[in-house]
């Protein structure tokens, strides 16, 4: 591989598409990845992350409600922002500033492609090949949420020489976790990140010929059944390790956790 390029030149797709079943007791009527955490959408959260390490390039796979996504980003300042209006009272166009929320304007590239309403996460990424212009892409879902350290991740690919990067995390643990002093409990933590076992956390890094050699456009084609079990075949995926912070928002039980989290000031995943 080439040189490393700058994180402001490499394309960020997000996997937005889903229908999220299995947290339709929160909402029927939202697209997942908008789903908030405090006054932001997930999605938000997601591309903040990103952004705190240098990105500033994203694709955005969207499907089921996406028109949700691209209402949201056409009207982003708007959504975001405080604004003022002057009216020129006669009849020309009013003159409208924007005050940013804490100061915080986007330099953001967004893409956003419609990849399908029924589309499998691997045949989302492969639709989206038009858009990656670079050797390297990073890839992930627009349903979680870690402190993992980007930058890391990718100099980690780079030294790998695989085909694709994954984030191995340890999940939280579906109980509470107790420790004792005796037979005594000393400390209960709710819900904690388990001391063992790995999964993929969902933040990756791809070279471009991943798409060519494991994936496909056909709407069945799945990124996590078909292209990468094909790519550990071959022995083309390196695992980055990630020990800190990690949670998805797939139900009502992790929404609620990351809406807490948020409110109290003490989100992990809060990096900028």
């Amino acid at each position: 591989m080439t040189d490393p390029l700058d994180p402001a030149e490499i394309p960020v797709v997000i996997l937005c598409g889903g229908k999220g079943m299995r947290i339709r007791q929160v909402s029927e009527l939202v697209a997942k990845p908008m789903l908030r955490i405090g006054p932001h959408p997930i999605l938000w959260h997601i591309m903040r992350m990103y952004g705190h390490f240098g990105f500033r390039r994203f694709v955005l796979c969207i499907g089921y409600m996406g028109q949700q996504i691209k209402d949201y980003f056409l009207r982003y300042q708007a959504e975001t922002s405080d604004f003022s209006i002057t009216f020129p009272g006669d009849g020309g166009s009013p003159d409208v500033r924007f005050h940013a929320e804490d100061g915080f304007m986007p330099d953001w590239e967004v893409v956003v492609t419609d990849t399908g309403l029924d589309t499998m996460t691997g045949a989302r990424v492969a639709r989206a090949a038009a858009h990656l212009d670079r050797e390297v892409f990073m890839l992930t879902y627009g349903d979680g949420v870690s402190d993992v350290d980007l930058g890391a991740l990718l100099s980690h690919h780079y030294q790998s020489d695989a085909a694709i990067t994954v984030t191995g995390v340890r999940p939280p643990t579906r109980f509470g976790h107790l420790e004792l002093d005796g037979n005594r409990v000393s400390k209960f933590t709710e819900k904690p990140q388990a001391d063992s076992g790995e999964i993929s956390g969902g933040f990756m890094v791809a070279n471009r010929g991943f798409i060519d050699d494991y994936l496909s456009k056909d709407a069945e084609c799945v990124l996590e059944l078909d292209g990468l079990p094909a790519a550990a075949a071959a022995g083309a995926v390196a695992l980055f390790r990630h020990e800190g912070f990690w949670m998805p928002m797939d139900n009502h039980v992790e929404y609620n956790a990351l809406n807490e989290m948020w409110a109290r000031g003490e989100a992990p995943w809060k990096v900028w």
